[in-house]
């Protein structure tokens, strides 16, 4: 099974999409299941992990209705409050649902870089470890620290870095978030999306080799059974398209990879990170 392990899609009009704002002219559209399935297709793409855009339960709802009436959609990563008292029965009921997957905040937008620290949060996060829901951390590098705190606290939760934990490709900055990267990987438990970095790179003149030294560090830091592919489309768009930004991955990553490794980085980590089948 081939797997996109992280993709969107959203409505605008459904109005709890903060970020995403009218001057946004490439993006602030619908984007829909019948908007990606052509290029799924074109790529042998069997299902995808469809991650949340909105800090919202509602956002969850409209992801797992979505999930409910399209096949290529396998599985959702969706928001629950984590700072909430009642987060342990939210989570119970939407880890009901098959098609829920894993959570994620918006860690990259609080104010604070520490939040996921403070003690309410870590206290729920020990729920989301002993269900056995992944979590996926939205974060740039400065939030690398706190993430350590985390997986130091919490050594059993299931978890992924999302894009790499965006670092400045565009400035060919590689420290401090390489070696912060690298700690993160020690912890067996925690995957990385090969996902995201088109948007950190220049957006009108990046190319694979600007992207190159970011993804071998990440697959030589979790080797090739922890790292998966995702397009992060639609916000691909604002720099590539899907043909470009899966085409860049295999590029890079064909000289290191064989027919086995390859359909691990492209499915079947994924699949086995998220319980998909």
């Amino acid at each position: 099974m081939r797997i996109d392990a992280h993709q969107h899609y959203w409505q605008p009009r459904r109005g709890d999409y903060g970020w995403l704002t009218p001057d946004m002219e490439l993006l602030y559209r619908d984007y829909l299941p019948p908007d990606l399935e052509p290029a799924l297709a074109r790529h042998g793409i069997d299902k995808t992990i469809l991650v949340q855009a909105a800090p919202t339960v509602a956002e969850t709802d409209f992801m797992l209705g979505l999930a409910a009436r399209h096949a290529s959609i396998g599985g959702v990563v969706g928001w629950i409050d984590l700072a909430e008292p009642d987060f342990p029965r939210m989570l119970e009921r939407y880890a009901a649902n098959p098609a829920f997957v894993g959570i994620r905040p918006m860690l990259q937008d609080l104010s604070e870089d520490s939040w996921i620290t403070q003690p309410a949060v870590l206290e729920n996060l020990t729920v989301v470890a002993a269900s056995g829901v992944a979590f996926d951390f939205l974060v740039f590098p400065r939030h690398l620290p706190h993430v350590l705190r985390v997986l130091e606290r919490l050594p059993h939760l299931r978890a992924v870095i999302d894009h790499i934990a965006k670092p400045d490709i565009k400035g060919g900055q590689l420290e401090p978030w390489g070696a912060l990267l690298a700690e993160v990987a020690q912890h067996q438990n925690v995957y990385c999306k090969l996902s995201g970095m088109v948007t950190e790179a220049d957006p009108a003149a990046w190319t694979p080799a600007d992207l190159r030294p970011y993804v071998e560090h990440a697959v030589n830091c979790f080797g090739l059974d922890r790292v998966m592919f995702g397009s992060d489309w639609p916000v691909c768009l604002l720099a590539a398209t899907y043909d470009n930004v899966i085409g860049a991955l295999q590029e890079i990553l064909g000289p290191r990879t064989d027919d086995t490794t390859a359909a691990g980085v492209f499915g079947g980590n994924a699949a086995r990170f998220y319980g998909i089948q």
